[in-house]
């Protein structure tokens, strides 16, 4: 039973690290030193979708699941939780580049966003007494 549960944790911070790698840009609005984070889970995010590559939290979800006595899902994190959500049909090359693009393509939003955001309170005259 700790074996699935685990499992089931694995699942739950393997979904909100993608959650974070598409939007997490958005809390840089509260805190900038969250790039330091951010930034690299975008990257990484992106790159296991540019290249196909399958994200280890998946290899432990499935050793987990294994240890659990259940069957490990082949594929990866995206194509077994979040493409029947999204999509019907299976996980293909083309739609990993999709997401990735468009992973991409929302942090880039976002970041030029924030960008113009500090530019923007840089320029403003100070309010002194």
């Amino acid at each position: 039973m700790p074996y699935l549960l685990l499992s089931d944790l694995v699942v739950v911070i393997h979904f909100a690290f993608v959650i974070f790698v598409i939007a997490g840009g958005l809390l840089l609005f509260l805190r900038w030193w969250l790039a330091f984070a951010h930034l690299p889970a975008f990257v990484w995010g992106a790159l296991v979708e540019f290249t196909h590559w399958i994200c280890p939290l998946t290899y432990l979800e499935d050793a987990l699941r294994e240890q659990a006595g259940l069957a490990a899902y082949r594929g990866d994190f995206v194509t077994h939780y979040l493409m029947p959500i999204l999509y019907p049909a299976h996980l293909t090359a083309n739609i990993q580049l999709l997401l990735g693009s468009l992973v991409t393509g929302i942090n880039i939003v976002i970041y030029t966003a924030l960008l113009w955001h500090w530019h923007k309170i840089k320029r403003a005259p100070s309010r002194t007494r």
